[in-house]
Formats: structure tokens, C-alpha cells, sequence
């Protein structure tokens, strides 16, 4: 069999994507058509700039949904042969039922690209909106009563973010997941604090919106800590009593590192954010009506704290990305063989004045979901400054 010339490579990719390129259309069209009833996500259709940062970051996520069956080859398979083929060789062996080419090329050690950089989207997408999230509640958490009531609380708990922040964000990320630190149990303890902020936000919201209503109270309480309880074991513990929820101690470890990097930042935000808007007149009027201070701080502050919180929502996903892309450079944190797009960057470099294909799909399939998602926020952030 003879090998794939440029443009029948090219063409391959593009059918193998094809699960991507209709649910892009489609989101686009149900997008663009209901624009005028969603809000900021619609408005976000009028910036072009917003457009293609969001189509980026839905090219990302729809490849990792459909990666089964995007994927040619399984992403640690090693076929005899293709060590550091050229993109397009025909794998040697090969039966009629499986895919004769490796689009992208082989690795150092026999492996797909091609599967590897769709693999390796799964990873990112994985742990980086998730981890993010969590690092909001805690900042959200924190923040809305450091910058709400001052005085010591605020003192002390800035006093702590500072103290964080100190550290330069590369060098506290490293240290976190080496080896070393990870045997003496701290990223699990971190984890067993931080994974129990989303679980207090969550009380809290439903306790400062529902106080005169206990019935409803009681029921979205108990429903978040039995569900939110069962998550905790799961993903902190590893003790889910079921056996559905786990996370491997690998992730759990850069999981840990992203939330606790990212936390004080979040807070600082926070913090100036409710400093400023507790000064307005509609919550002078909560504050006459008689509402509790956390029903003011989230349901009078928080929202309309969303435009900025939104932008940097996205920004953040992008930082961590890059974050989990220097740690799999660096080996540390995930599995030496998997196929997040750092650690394909570390293994293809290696040989990268010779061949580099390796090395040149997640590098650059990396730039583009971190472009797509500050393009998507400064979209977000030019249609919220109309709002």
C-alpha cells in the first residue's frame, strides 16, 4: 500500500472529523437562530471575534465527546514498524477491518499522533473547566465575605492569598506534584478542604435564598449534601460506597494543584469585585428590606459581579491548559504514556530537528484551544461592557 500523499491526508482528517463539523453547524445555526432569547451567550453571536474564539473551544470539546469515534488507532497502541513514520505511512500488519494509515505519523514508540492529539483533548477538557470551577467556589466562598464585611477576616484572609501568590505559579504547581510531597499525603489532604467548598457554597446559596421557605430549604439542603457527600468520597477519598465515582491518584494530584493555584487569584477578584459593588444603591436597599448578608452577597453582588467573572471564567480555563501542558513537558503529575498534549510536546521534542511530526499536532493543536478561549472571552467581555 502505498502512502497518503499531503492532500489525502488532509482529506482523511477532515471526514474523520466529520461528527465535529455537523455538530459545529448545528450549534451555529440553533445559536444564531435563538440569539435574541439567550441573553449574553447570543449576544456573543454579534462579535466575530467571539465567534471564532467560541467555535474553537466547540471544535475542542466536540472532538473529546466523539473522540471513540474519531480515534483511528487506540492512542497507546504500538505497532511494530512505525517508530517515527512520516504522516501518512501504511501501518504495517494491518487487517481489512482496521485503518491502514497513520494520518499524523508514529512516535518514538510506535504510537498514533494522530489518536494521541484527539486522546489528549479528552485529558484537558477533563480536569481544566472542572478544576477551574471548583477554584471559583472557593474564591467565590472566600472572596464575597472578605470584601463584604473587611476588618480581620478580610485582613487575615488576604494576608493568606498574598501569601500564596508569593510563590511564582510554575515553581508552587512543581512542587506540589513531585513525587516527594506527594508521599507525605498532602495533595490528598488539600483535596479532602478544597473539594468541600462547592458543598458550603451550594448549602449556603440555598439557605440565604430559601430561609423563609424551610420546607423547600430542607429539601435542596439534604439533596446537596447527600449527592455533593457522595461526589466527596468519590473524587477526594476515593471511598464512593457504590464504586461508581473515583479519580485516579495521578489526576487527583494535578487536580489539586490547579484548584489551589488558582484559588487566591479567584478570591482577590472576587473580593475588589464586592468591595465595589456593595457601595450601590440596590443593595443599600436590600440592606433596608431587612435580607441576611449572604443573601445579599449572592444574590444581590454575585450576579451582577457575572460579566467579569464570566471573562475570566474562560481565561483561567486557558491558563490551566497551559499549566497542564508545562506539567506533562515536565513529566510530572499524569502517567508517563498518556496522551494529554504536554507530555506528547515533551516525548516528540526530543527528536524534533529530525522528525517533527511528533511534536507539531498537540503544540499546535494546544495554541489553539488556549487562542480560542481568549478570543471567546474578549468577546464576552466587548458584549458585556453593551450590556
Amino acid at each position: 500500500m502505498e502512502p497518503l500523499s499531503s492532500f489525502e491526508i488532509f482529506g482523511h482528517i477532515l471526514y474523520q472529523l466529520l461528527p465535529v463539523w455537523i455538530g459545529l453547524i448545528a450549534i451555529f445555526v440553533i445559536s444564531i437562530a435563538t440569539k435574541s432569547k439567550t441573553g449574553l451567550y447570543g449576544k456573543l453571536f454579534d462579535s466575530p471575534i467571539g465567534m471564532i474564539g467560541f467555535g474553537l473551544v466547540t471544535f475542542w470539546v466536540l472532538t473529546a465527546l466523539f473522540g471513540d469515534m474519531i480515534m483511528t488507532h487506540d492512542p497507546l497502541q504500538q505497532i511494530s514498524g512505525m517508530k517515527n513514520k512520516l504522516p501518512g505511512t501504511p501501518t504495517k500488519g494491518a487487517e481489512a477491518d482496521d485503518f491502514q494509515w497513520y494520518l499524523l505519523g508514529g512516535d518514538n514508540l510506535a504510537r498514533d499522533v494522530f489518536s494521541r492529539v484527539v486522546a489528549g483533548s479528552r485529558i484537558v477538557l477533563k480536569i481544566a473547566p472542572l478544576a477551574t470551577l471548583f477554584a471559583f467556589m472557593v474564591g467565590i466562598t472566600l472572596g464575597l465575605p472578605a470584601g463584604y464585611y473587611g476588618g480581620k477576616r478580610d485582613t487575615l484572609l488576604s494576608f493568606l492569598a498574598n501569601l500564596i501568590l508569593a510563590f511564582p505559579v510554575i515553581l508552587l504547581f512543581y512542587l506540589l506534584v513531585t513525587p516527594e510531597i506527594v508521599k507525605t499525603g498532602l495533595p490528598k489532604y488539600m483535596a479532602a478542604v478544597l473539594f468541600l467548598f462547592p458543598i458550603i457554597f451550594l448549602v449556603v446559596l440555598w439557605q440565604s435564598r430559601f430561609y423563609t421557605q424551610p420546607q423547600k430549604r430542607n429539601l435542596f439542603v439534604a439533596l446537596t449534601v447527600l449527592i455533593g457527600g457522595w461526589i466527596y468520597l468519590g473524587i477526594a477519598w476515593n471511598a464512593d460506597p457504590i464504586g461508581i465515582i473515583s479519580m485516579q491518584a495521578n489526576i487527583l494530584i494535578v487536580f489539586v494543584a490547579v484548584v489551589f493555584v488558582n484559588s487566591p487569584t479567584v478570591f482577590r477578584i472576587i473580593r475588589g469585585l464586592t468591595m465595589d459593588i456593595k457601595t450601590r444603591d440596590y443593595v443599600a436597599a436590600a440592606q433596608t428590606r431587612g435580607e441576611g448578608p449572604w443573601y445579599i452577597m449572592l444574590w444581590e453582588i454575585l450576579p451582577n459581579a457575572r460579566g467579569p467573572l464570566i471573562v475570566d471564567f474562560c481565561l483561567r480555563i486557558g491558563y490551566t491548559t497551559i499549566l497542564l501542558g508545562t506539567l506533562g513537558f515536565f513529566g510530572l503529575g499524569l502517567e508517563s504514556e498518556s496522551p494529554d498534549w504536554g507530555s506528547t510536546i515533551n516525548a516528540g521534542r526530543r527528536l524534533l530537528a529530525i522528525y517533527s511530526h511528533p511534536a507539531l499536532p498537540p503544540a499546535l493543536s494546544l495554541m489553539s484551544l488556549v487562542l480560542g478561549l481568549n478570543l471567546l472571552a474578549d468577546g464576552l467581555r466587548e458584549q458585556s461592557l453593551r450590556d
